[in-house]
């Protein structure tokens, strides 16, 4: 038996294989939400939308991830981080089938929506099933691991949509292509619903549930029989000190907590990610690529995104949430700053891909997976699942915004005229300035303290 598999230090191996499997619902929100990026401009052209409602066809779904984030903050601590697993596996399956054979518009949308609620749940049950279950001096690497997974599906999503663009022409495309597109999400959530049945519990659930042998199971699975007690101990003590009320955010130390995960959790999006993400594709078509030629720049853009999240991984436990914030929000200003003078100046034939790769690169190093890491860290037990559901509201509804604005900034004639297509640009490099200021000066380090510890830390503030 070697060092991983050992009976008195747990096996990490086996925590590893249930976090890939948690991670899948990151893969499927990644693929969810990164499929709508290459079928918009077909199914644009086969429903024939105007502006408003071709920013609706993208936006839609995130109104559905607000509904999601609320119905797995209320449950998920009622009913546990696995069952919303389930469910968002099964809300992924059902849109993955709709959205591929609507019989008009408006049908798209409801199943559109209804991905979004699985996207949603997906988006704050993975990230925390996964901070609950893993010891403290890797639990950065484990959370980011879903980070991981969600810029995988996107990356598995351009790929897919690539192939399927090909096998016809561009009508072809537009009647039918899109379909495939859409219903190719299926596959991916039938899997990760039956490989749900091999994933326990998260053991500070259990513990809040009263079911002390089944988390000390569990833990012990994961950090052996001496380690898994003291952390139950810790965790047992920790609870039984907790109210259990989302009114305990309101009072001082977690009332900063609460208002430091809300503006990481705006800030994540207004900083324009979702602007390349969804609209990639549009976008190169516009600086005059072909279809085929925008779809494999969006390749691109998703092989930078994971690979770049896996320096996140080796990083986080090891510089710790801060630096890793602090770098990669100074890098994203600056290419973004650069994509503004480039359009400004004409040159975005020249310098604009290797600007916005270089953007996505510093997300997916720092603001990508460490925001998701540290919302899923700062709050006690109890309302852990509440408490981050009000943080990913705030999240949702800022990726609704820039996804809603984001056609309407690109294509405003004034805007177009007056600042030669920078301003988006522009506005959300000003926003990567605020991002480094904030992280600079109000949060805190969590490297390498257990969840306790972080929630006695606020306590001594208060």
């Amino acid at each position: 038996m070697n060092e991983n598999e050992s009976p008195q230090k747990g096996s990490t191996l086996y925590l590893v294989k249930i976090c890939l499997v948690a991670t899948l619902g990151g893969l499927l929100f990644g693929y969810d939400t990164g499929v709508i990026s290459d079928a918009i401009g077909f199914l644009t052209k086969h429903f024939g939308l105007g502006v408003n409602l071709e920013g609706w066809a993208m936006s839609c779904a995130i109104l559905g991830c607000i509904v999601g984030v609320l119905i797995a903050g209320v449950f998920g601590d009622r009913l546990g981080r696995k069952k919303l697993l389930v469910l968002s596996g099964a809300l992924f399956a059902l849109s993955a089938l709709g959205t591929a054979f609507p019989p008009n518009f408006t049908v798209f949308i409801m199943f559109r929506v209804l991905g979004g609620i699985g996207i949603g749940a997906a988006s704050m049950a993975s990230p925390l099933y996964i901070a609950e279950i893993s010891p403290a001096r890797i639990r950065g690497r484990m959370v980011s691991l879903n980070q991981l997974a969600i810029v995988t599906g996107f990356l598995l999503v351009y790929f897919a949509n690539y192939y399927i663009a090909r096998q016809g022409t561009e009508t072809w495309n537009e009647h039918y292509g899109w379909r495939w597109m859409f219903g190719c999400g299926f596959v991916p959530a039938v899997l990760f619903l039956l490989l749900l049945l091999m994933v326990p519990e998260s053991p500070r659930w259990l513990v809040e549930m009263n079911r002390r042998e089944e988390a000390l199971d569990v833990l012990t699975r994961v950090n052996g029989p001496d380690a898994a007690a003291a952390e139950l101990a810790a965790i047992e003590k920790t609870i039984v000190q907790e109210e259990g009320t989302v009114l305990q955010l309101l009072r001082p130390g977690l009332r900063t907590a609460l208002f430091i995960s809300i503006a990481l959790a705006v800030l994540q999006q207004v900083t324009g990610i979702n602007a390349f993400l969804y609209y990639g594709p549009e976008i190169f078509k516009k600086l005059g690529s072909t279809t085929d030629a925008a779809l494999l720049q969006q390749i691109l853009v998703g092989a930078v995104n994971m690979l770049f999240t896996v320096v996140a991984i080796w990083t986080v436990d090891r510089w710790g949430r801060k630096p890793l914030m602090i770098f990669g929000s100074a890098g994203m200003g600056i290419a973004l700053f650069g994509m503004g003078l480039a359009a400004w100046f004409n040159k975005v034939d020249v310098w604009l891909l290797g600007l916005i790769l270089g953007y996505i690169a510093c997300f997916a190093l720092s603001v990508g997976p460490v925001t998701w890491v540290i919302l899923s860290e700062i709050f006690p037990t109890k309302i852990r699942g509440r408490a981050m559901a009000a943080a990913t509201v705030f999240l949702w509804g800022a990726d609704f915004l820039v996804t809603q604005t984001a056609p309407l900034l690109n294509k405003n004639p004034w805007l177009v005229e007056t600042f030669n297509k920078s301003f988006p640009f522009f506005l959300y490099g000003i926003f990567c300035v605020v991002e480094v200021i904030f992280v600079w000066l109000a949060v805190p380090e969590t490297k390498g303290r257990t969840l306790e510890e972080i929630e006695r830390s606020w306590k001594r503030e208060s």
